[in-house]
């Protein structure tokens, strides 16, 4: 499962039309899109760092290790122009590795160390390796309300929550900030939103 973001135009045009790309290309490049989400708009973070973003999720479906995986959705990230230069910088495109099926990497102890890393820590600090799931998943309401459209069940193995369970937790301010993009342009293109599934 992965995340997708950005709040910059880029070589496509809107951002929307960015992501719609980028799966494509994903697509193109072996990994098959099983479900995606709808595009739902969310307020930039920190507060005022930026236009509002444009996030959804995708299920995919490959052979593919998850190190693999990433780099394929940093190729894709870089075939889009994105340039890391700091952390939650405005960016065109963002792909996030979110969760490989059950997979717990590097390892049950040090992904629990990152997930309980103090919010002031975060700023500071980021990890040299895949950590899985991805340690900021279950609080990131722009991840968790698009994640909740393809995978309500899926269950985070360290968390031992679902993501509908996740959601229900997050602020109410928060989940009434996260509103599904007008027009859902994403419905007029090739890709298919699918049914939910665990």
């Amino acid at each position: 499962m992965i995340a997708l973001g950005g709040n910059l135009p880029g070589p496509t045009g809107d951002v929307a039309g960015t992501l719609r790309a980028a799966l494509q290309m994903l697509a193109a490049r072996g990994l098959a899109l099983a479900a995606v989400s709808r595009f739902f708009t969310t307020p930039a973070y920190p507060a005022g760092s930026g236009p509002d973003y444009v996030n959804a999720c995708a299920r995919l479906s490959t052979t593919l290790p998850p190190l693999a995986i990433l780099a394929e959705l940093h190729a894709v990230e870089a075939a889009f122009g994105r340039v890391r230069s700091s952390r939650w910088a405005a960016r065109g495109l963002d792909l996030d590795l979110l969760a490989v099926g059950q997979a717990v990497l590097p390892d049950a102890a040090t992904a629990a160390a990152w997930r309980d890393l103090p919010p002031d820590a975060q700023l500071r600090r980021s990890p040299d390796q895949l950590i899985l799931p991805h340690p900021r998943l279950a609080e990131r309401g722009f991840v968790l309300i698009p994640l909740a459209d393809i995978a309500p069940r899926w269950h985070h193995p360290g968390l031992h929550k679902t993501v509908a369970e996740m959601v229900a937790c997050l602020p109410e301010a928060e989940k009434a900030a996260i509103r599904p993009l007008s027009g859902q342009a994403i419905r007029d293109s090739a890709l298919v939103i699918a049914p939910p599934t665990a």
